[in-house]
């Protein structure tokens, strides 16, 4: 699986396919350890040990790190989130406040209310195109506070589906 890691103004292509992670085309000898229960985790990277501590942040993808001293939040984007925010021509804010439609298509479950509260992750609506059913996801915690389509509507790509607040 490709990841897109943005951290700053910098964005870096991580390769995790193969047994050896590969970043912006270079192949990195590193080990990441999870401590069960905590956020702690042990890096082990160009053969230095580091410790660092991870917490989920205010979207899907968006990681609060500490490490050495200093706190930095990095968005980690898998090559299909990317690309359906290219396709659709979202930006950060737009993806953190609706869920567009990322192909023409048609709705086919809509799994919250408005006013419902809802989770950075969670299905909210599922649209069917070429055949498929793709359950879109909150990309962040918040509350839905419009919903722009019914059930069995065909949709264009791009099309807003959820607004969050």
């Amino acid at each position: 699986m490709r990841y897109f890691v943005t951290i700053g103004d910098r964005t870096l292509e991580v390769d995790l396919t193969g047994g050896t992670p590969v970043v912006d085309g270079t192949p990195v000898q590193a080990q990441l350890a999870h401590l069960p229960g905590t956020p702690v985790r042990s890096l082990i990277a160009g053969g230095r040990s580091h410790t660092l501590t991870a917490h989920p942040g205010d979207r899907k993808g968006r990681w609060q790190i500490t490490m050495g001293g200093r706190r930095f939040a990095a968005d980690a984007v898998d090559e299909r989130t990317r690309a359906i925010r290219e396709m659709t021509g979202a930006t950060e804010d737009e993806a953190s406040k609706e869920i567009l439609a990322p192909m023409p298509g048609m709705v086919v479950k809509i799994e919250v209310e408005v006013g419902q509260a809802v989770k950075a992750g969670q299905g909210v609506i599922v649209v069917e195109a070429m055949k498929m059913e793709n359950e879109l996801k909150a990309p962040v915690d918040g509350v839905v506070a419009k919903i722009a389509v019914q059930e069995r509507q065909t949709v264009d790509k791009g099309a807003t589906l959820i607004v969050l607040e």
